[in-house]
């Protein structure tokens, strides 16, 4: 008797759910015709979305059509984001701007993301960058997540650029990395043999902390440059270890 109680108390329990969710899945399809109309009217608004088109189905917005850029492609989605009763955007929107072949179109990022945050904290932040098909993927670790947004942005705005694969950390707020930072950064520069990479901001040897483990990026002059910047990291004080990741400039 008490199995057969049982049995029913969940029956009634999965009759009740099916009716919430047919519920909600009733309201949001109500307001489709009413969504599809705003974001339709958002669109044709804005000329750099005229060939955007967008569906709506139980209150998911799909966006199709062409862009230009691919931030383009984001901020449409953005655009259809803010209109009310809207539950969620399913982003088809292909960006058909030039063809940039890849090695150009990774060099000419690499050169803007050198710039990211220049004359504020770069020497702590690393973005590596790969293109293929106009997919650019993007890893790295960011101190603040200022950079990340800076780097992204700067993608997002390349013509040629179609898709992004991003897979920026953002380190976590720790004073004790923080020195280890500032350490490390003072025991490389200062050396003599190595002061000469504080001299050009856009090239830093890059100092990432996570959780007082060091890693050095970027490119140096010489394998000697690089063993002594390896050496004198390891020396900084709260460094659990040292991962030495610099590169010799073949130029």
């Amino acid at each position: 008797m008490k199995s057969m109680k049982n049995m029913a108390g969940a029956l009634v329990a999965v009759a009740l759910l099916s009716v919430a969710l047919f519920a909600d899945t009733g309201t949001a399809a109500r307001y489709d015709n009413q969504v599809q109309n705003a974001v339709a009217q958002k669109l044709t608004s804005k000329k750099q979305f005229r060939d955007v088109k967008a569906s709506v189905e139980d209150g998911i917005v799909t966006l199709t059509g062409t862009v230009d850029l691919y931030q383009r492609k984001l901020d449409a989605a953005k655009l259809a984001r803010k209109i009310g009763h809207v539950q969620g955007v399913r982003n088809l929107v292909t960006v058909a701007g030039p063809d940039v072949p890849d090695a150009q179109l990774e060099q000419k990022l690499a050169t803007k993301l050198t710039y990211v945050r220049v004359g504020y904290d770069n020497t702590f932040d690393y973005f590596a960058l790969g293109v293929k098909d106009g997919v650019v993927t993007v890893e790295g670790q960011d101190r603040t997540g200022v950079g990340r947004e800076e780097a992204l942005a700067e993608i997002a705005n390349m013509p040629g650029v179609k898709d992004v694969v991003e897979n920026i950390s953002v380190a976590p707020a720790s004073m004790f990395d923080d020195g280890i930072r500032v350490r490390a950064m003072q025991a490389i520069y200062r050396d003599p043999v190595l002061s000469k990479y504080a001299m050009d901001p856009a090239h830093p040897i890059r100092i990432i902390v996570a959780n007082g483990h060091v890693t050095l990026y970027g490119a140096v002059d010489s394998a000697m440059d690089k063993n002594v910047a390896g050496i004198r990291a390891g020396q900084v004080f709260g460094a659990f270890s040292v991962d030495n990741k610099l590169v010799v400039d073949k130029s």
